[in-house]
């Protein structure tokens, strides 16, 4: 019989969302990789007896640019630290009435607007990894991560909306309401900066990627409403933080129970099954 998948939690904290507090038993490390070196310092430590391994997106004094975050270090940093899960936090614009400033999105979906990131490991460049990797985004997210993050937003009483889908744009800009309103007409319900790249190198990594979105503003579409700015983010990050921290330190000893093997085995699978290599 094969031995029950170890369960170790990376966790990426977006803007305001970046704690390290939450950890027991912390301890730095500061690492590189074959991609440069990550946004910052790994914090190691536990959640009620589960591994976990902190990194803050933008760097702890929030000095990187959606732009320049080192995905690909970021990602590759977690994995070599053998995490099976990663699950992150974002800030985000709100593209629907229903979906209200310090509302929580467990998101399954996301469009890309990115014009200037690296998407894949497999770019030719780092012999480590050989071939082209073609990896499905049908389902960009762990459903299974996704489901515990939802049960665990209801138990806590939390307003939380169980599915949504994300638009990343470049940035650091917000967008223009003409923007705003076409995003709105492409089904898009949430807007941030980020989720693209991560999704898709935590999937070429083979792990269970899920994220919690925070609506902190309803971007600039909605008419007799402030547009978005830094203060007003920041405001509403301030006063919601708390609840992504709820959920992670509810829902990591729940994922840290559960049976993990057949979901690793087919991350595996499928990124084994996406790559083309090259002819000998």
């Amino acid at each position: 019989m094969a031995a029950a998948a170890v369960v170790k939690i990376g966790i990426i904290g977006g803007t305001g969302l970046d704690d390290p507090d939450v950890l027991e038993g912390r301890t730095e490390k500061y690492v590189d990789t074959p991609y440069g070196k990550p946004s910052d310092a790994l914090i190691l430590g536990k959640i009620k007896n589960v591994d976990c391994v902190l990194l803050a997106r933008h760097g702890r004094h929030h000095t990187v640019m959606p732009s320049n975050v080192n995905y690909r270090a970021n990602i590759w940093a977690l994995k070599e630290e053998n995490c099976s899960h990663v699950l992150v936090t974002t800030a985000c614009g709100s593209l629907r009435e229903e979906i209200q400033p310090g509302d929580l999105v467990i998101i399954d979906q996301f469009i890309d607007r990115t014009t200037k990131r690296h998407c894949t490991f497999y770019d030719g460049q780092h012999s480590s990894l050989s071939g082209v990797c073609h990896v499905s985004m049908a389902e960009p997210f762990c459903a299974k991560t996704r489901e515990v993050l939802i049960e665990t937003a209801k138990k806590l009483g939390l307003q939380c909306h169980s599915r949504g889908t994300v638009i990343t744009i470049e940035g650091p800009r917000f967008s223009s309401r003409a923007e705003s309103h076409m995003f709105r007409s492409w089904g898009a319900d949430v807007i941030n900066m980020t989720t693209v790249p991560e999704v898709i190198l935590a999937k070429e990594a083979g792990m269970s990627y899920a994220s919690i979105a925070m609506a902190t503003d309803y971007d600039c579409w909605k008419e007799h409403e402030e547009a978005v700015s830094v203060d007003k983010v920041l405001k509403t990050l301030k006063g919601n933080a708390n609840k992504a921290t709820s959920i992670l330190l509810t829902a990591i000893p729940q994922i840290g129970s559960m049976e993990w093997t057949d979901t690793q085995h087919t991350l595996k699978t499928t990124v084994q099954c996406s790559v083309i290599l090259p002819k000998q």
